[in-house]
């Protein structure tokens, strides 16, 4: 038996001379001690780590059927991702209550999904590229900067580790009106020194009008992506690892129509060509107890796009809408540089782990529609330095405690985001958990609030207050985690209580108006409180039957009642963030080729801002 396998049963008759014997284990499907790396930068134990990591693996992926990053992140507690327009669908992640804008989505480790790319980036990234997703909530600036107030999605990419090839094909029909084909393979290729993946992923789905007037819920997509992992060992110390991928994505929604978008009386129409790759180099000296990692990562998007309602017919409007339609084009690059340098010391009481590392990104959103007059055109440059001390005293304390100090171009001064984690283990089958974390979230311009407006055929502008500052977060959490494995079965449970203090929360202002929509002043308001609780449960019965839940009950309310719409009383709650929501997954291994899966999401009750014509 070993941790993470199933146990074996053999029987060997031994004779004279004989000395050794060979015995393959088949993997688990308990998964309870992984290794993990977005706790604390570092290849740790799930259990041994102070800080509490989520996996949704690529199994669980393919469990609950999911096609890309945005299906799969449902199946996470604290989570929920909901699309925020009718006609083409952007995607937001709420992590334990707060908005998508408050999520840090990483790839390998790198934070190369901007705002802008974030706004359909969770649908473009294929689950045939995942190898796995690990969650961490609550503020994680003190690693990750900016952006990581509500948490951190980290994105693991598929590595080569055996030759083996794949295909697969899904079939999705919703009322039997709509369909959705995706076809996806991989390809792994390895020696002994060098390893290459491929994968490919072509998705397309019909536009779906679920109420029959001709305007869509779910708009048509076109999708295709290609890309590849590589690693290379050129000795016993030293790996090269390199990362690619290339997307493309047409999608359209509002009036189902065979015409020009611009000759649709309503419609949104996007086409993505996104280009992102990393390259990493590692080596590790001093008997292996020191690795130095130096990495440069880069995504580069290009949009075309149309926005617009169209006026009454053969009217002076409509003659101007023709003859100056409001098309778009956005270009974003993003790209970040650094290392991090890894230190053990095990002469101490106890073994601790030191992190140093420092990174430098630039943020570059260029987003114009000619005809409302409307650009934006921003540069953000932040560099930040990050330390930790990972110190497990003895087999039951872990103490981690670091900090992270950032310079943003957005920012007078230098924010600093402390933390502080610390495990004990109960038991061999209990381990408590309680943690410190603070965040930050820089002034931007771009930002999703302006597609309400879009959508209404006009066009607003953000204008920053000259003395706006940064958003900031304290959470707290503190959680019991039990599992108790067995030959034939495993049961456990896992209850997280959380509290994050939002400070100076970033609110929108009507301050006027012109010719083409509203005026926006993004200021700094009052504070906010989030908290509540999560409960897991798991359950495994002869590594044939796995049932895993989730069910998470909190509040998101401001401290001050703020107004959302000039002709509604103002109000504390949060919009579109219901007080309960959860998960379930049921899964019957037949045998090693045949499994049966079901699913199941909850959402509860939420109040939203209906923005529309008469009822």
């Amino acid at each position: 038996s070993a941790i993470g396998m199933q146990t074996k049963k053999i029987y060997f008759d031994v004779k004279k001379g004989f000395n050794k014997l060979d015995i393959e284990l088949d993997y688990s499907i308990y998964d309870l001690s992984q290794i993990v790396v977005t706790g604390t930068k570092t290849f740790k134990r799930k259990t041994d780590s102070p800080v509490i990591v989520d996996i949704i693996s690529s199994k669980k992926l393919q469990n609950v059927q999911a096609c890309n990053l945005a299906e799969g992140l449902n199946f996470s507690s604290g989570m929920r991702v909901e699309n925020d327009c009718q006609t083409c669908n952007y995607t937001q992640l709420r992590m334990n209550g707060l908005s998508g804008s408050y999520s840090q989505i990483l790839i390998n480790g790198r934070p190369i999904i901007s705002p802008l790319t974030g706004l359909y980036g969770l649908e473009q990234i294929p689950s045939n590229m995942i190898s796995r997703i690990e969650v961490v909530k609550g503020g994680g600036s003190s690693l990750y900067g900016s952006s990581a107030i509500g948490g951190i999605v980290n994105v693991i990419t598929n590595t080569p580790q055996s030759n083996n090839f794949s295909l697969a094909y899904d079939y999705n029909n919703i009322n039997n009106q709509n369909t959705y084909n995706s076809i996806y393979g991989n390809v792994s290729v390895v020696n002994k020194n060098m390893g290459v993946t491929f994968f490919i992923n072509k998705n397309k789905r019909e536009a779906y009008d679920h109420n029959f007037d001709n305007f869509s819920e779910l708009p048509e997509i076109n999708y295709n992506g290609f890309g590849a992992n590589l690693f290379l060992i050129i000795n016993k110390d030293q790996k090269i690892d390199l990362n690619f991928g290339s997307i493309n994505e047409y999608r359209y929604g509002g009036e189902i129509t065979n015409k020009a978008p611009y000759l649709a009386m309503q419609s949104e129409e996007r086409n993505h060509d996104i280009l992102m790759g990393s390259l990493e180099h590692n080596i590790n000296f001093y008997k292996n107890k020191s690795s130095l990692s130096s990495y440069l990562a880069i995504q580069q998007t290009k949009r075309d796009h149309y926005t617009g309602v169209r006026p009454e017919p053969n009217s002076f409007q409509d003659s101007l809408h023709l003859n100056n339609p409001p098309y778009g084009n956005s270009y974003n690059l993003t790209s970040q540089i650094g290392f991090q340098f890894d230190h053990k010391n095990d002469k101490l009481i106890g073994t601790n782990v030191f992190t140093l590392g420092s990174d430098y990104t630039i943020d570059n959103v260029k987003d114009e529609i000619l005809a409302f007059n409307y650009l934006i055109d921003q540069n953000i440059k932040s560099f930040g330095v990050f330390m930790q001390s990972d110190w497990q005293f003895n087999k039951r304390f872990n103490c981690l405690f670091g900090a992270r100090f950032d310079k943003h171009s957005s920012l007078k001064k230098f924010v600093a985001s402390p933390r502080l984690s610390l495990l004990y283990n109960l038991s061999v089958h209990t381990q408590l958990r309680t943690s410190f974390s603070s965040g930050f979230r820089a002034p931007q311009a771009f930002d999703t609030d302006l597609h309400m407006s879009f959508s209404g055929g006009g066009i607003s502008r953000i204008v920053l207050d000259e003395n706006l500052k940064e958003e900031k977060s304290q959470s707290f959490s503190a959680s019991i985690n039990y599992d108790k494995p067995n030959v034939n079965y495993l049961y456990g449970f896992t209850i997280i209580g959380f509290y994050t203090n939002l400070k100076d929360a970033f609110f929108q202002q009507l301050s006027g108006e012109d010719d083409f929509g509203d005026i926006l002043l993004k200021k700094n308001g009052g504070d906010a409180i989030v908290k509540g609780f999560t409960v897991e449960a798991r359950f495994s019965l002869n590594q044939k039957v796995n049932l895993q839940s989730a069910l998470t009950l909190q509040s998101s309310s401001y401290l001050d009642p703020i107004s959302y719409s000039e002709f509604l009383s103002k109000k504390k709650e949060f919009l579109k963030t219901p007080n309960s929501y959860g998960y379930s997954t049921l899964s019957y291994r037949y045998n090693p080729n045949l499994i049966f899966n079901t699913s199941f999401l909850y959402t509860g009750k939420m109040t939203l801002l209906h923005v529309g014509g008469a009822p």
